[in-house]
């Protein structure tokens, strides 16, 4: 019997890598989407870092910790000092440090041989850089949130769906079985008919303002401010704890810890592609300092066929977390590694062994895994494009309304706020600075 189809392709494949080790010509990596049959590494999925800072860093070191499936060969930051430990890092991993090094993600977007990348840089640069990797067929595990303006968020979007590449969002808690469970028992009814839903997530920041210092030589300021407004260097601003809650860079917590409590809302209020019809807030700002993103909030939304969501910062006499409200007020509540029910009896069948809960939510046990599981299956991510954009666009039309200071009717279809000029204008993206811009 003749060699099937993809048996002379697999016999083909080793015979090219033969003939390349014999002319001392083959690559370190072979990238997984010329590979895919092959065994490690050419089979490993060839991944690029762009932002190994605190959060970029922390992921890395995930996937990292997957050398089988995953070879992380390139890096990029403007910053040395997070260059260096991410240095450290792969080296202690893999025994060695090959791998490239760029200060400029356009030149790892374009090279052929980076199959993913993960893209952890600040806020202001999500819709920038993660649209040029995926224009560049390049899969992609983005962090949250999805970007500064709805209209980033879109364009992200079209280049996934234009592209056909796996998305991944960097809101773990999907990959969490206390939030998948709490959200499994309220989509069947274990709670009754749920009424609402409240969520509560970290506030904003009070600081001094920050003193114009000299740019020191271990960072390219220039470059790292990119599309946002020129402005003073000052060390501090480096630092995620700081610029997530300055406005240059960043919508402040209401969007960079909302979203994920918002998202576990969604996926239990089963409204994962689905959005409010109205939406209102107050909130506050500081009136000093450099942190300048919202302090503190209080949002309600409505929903045509689903539970209304109440949306805080803390000390609001909301638990923070997300927490389930059905009829008679029985109640579930999940936070990061904490589940609680109002009926203990309620957490007593995890693994749904006596078939009460038909409805069951996708599984994904880690979120890294799950990334890589969808990009060799070639299937969605447990956190794709659409359910991302769906949660971030709560995060958005938040923080417009308490801007606004009125209740704003919205249309989920067009995603867009039902004959309103001025909260429309607020959905756009901002202008960027020098020759940066969306493709």
């Amino acid at each position: 019997m003749g060699q099937t189809t993809s048996s002379k392709q697999h016999s083909s494949r080793r015979s090219f890598i033969k003939s390349m080790l014999a002319a001392g010509t083959a690559p370190l990596f072979i990238p997984a989407h010329i590979l895919k049959s092959e065994t490690a590494p050419s089979n490993q999925i060839t991944l690029g870092v762009v932002g190994v800072g605190a959060q970029g860093t922390w992921d890395m070191r995930a996937f990292l910790a997957y050398y089988k499936d995953v070879r992380v060969t390139a890096i990029c930051d403007v910053n040395k000092k997070n260059i260096t430990r991410a240095q450290k890092y792969i080296q202690d991993a893999y025994g060695n440090s090959d791998l490239k090094v760029f200060s400029d993600y356009r030149k790892l977007h374009a090279d052929s041989s980076i199959d993913a990348v993960l893209m952890a840089l600040p806020v202001h640069w999500h819709g920038i850089v993660s649209q040029d990797a995926i224009l560049q067929g390049k899969h992609i595990y983005h962090e949250k949130p999805m970007a500064l303006s709805l209209e980033e968020g879109r364009r992200i979007r079209d280049a996934v769906k234009k592209k056909g590449v796996v998305f991944q969002f960097g809101t773990q808690q999907r990959s969490s079985i206390y939030f998948r469970w709490a959200c499994e028992l309220a989509l069947n009814g274990r709670l009754g008919k749920l009424k609402h839903i409240n969520v509560c997530t970290s506030g904003g920041l009070q600081s001094e303002l920050f003193e114009r210092q000299p740019v020191p030589e271990f960072v390219d300021w220039d470059q790292w401010v990119g599309p946002a407004p020129m402005t003073a260097f000052n060390e501090k601003k480096l630092e995620r704890k700081y610029h997530e809650h300055i406005t240059n860079f960043s919508l402040g917590m209401i969007s960079c810890w909302g979203v994920h409590h918002l998202d576990i809302a969604q996926w239990g209020n089963g409204t994962d592609v689905a959005g409010p019809s109205t939406v209102q807030g107050t909130g506050h700002f500081p009136k000093k300092g450099s942190c300048d993103a919202i302090l503190d909030w209080k949002v309600h939304f409505a929903f045509p066929n689903a539970a209304d969501v109440t949306f805080v910062s803390p000390k609001q006499g909301i638990k923070e977390g997300v927490t389930f409200v059905g009829e008679s007020d029985n109640w579930v509540y999940c936070t990061r590694g904490v589940i609680k029910a109002g009926e203990p009896e309620l957490l007593r069948d995890s693994q749904n062994k006596c078939g009460k809960m038909p409805i069951k939510l996708p599984v994904s046990n880690q979120h890294t895994q799950n990334f890589i599981d969808a990009i060799k299956t070639e299937t969605s991510a447990i956190c794709n494009v659409d359910t991302a954009m769906s949660s971030d666009i709560l995060c958005q039309i938040a923080l417009i309304a308490v801007q606004e200071g009125r209740k704003l009717q919205w249309d989920p279809k067009t995603e867009c706020f039902v004959n309103d000029k001025a909260a429309n204008q607020r959905l756009k993206h901002r202008t960027f600075r020098g020759n940066w811009t969306l493709a």
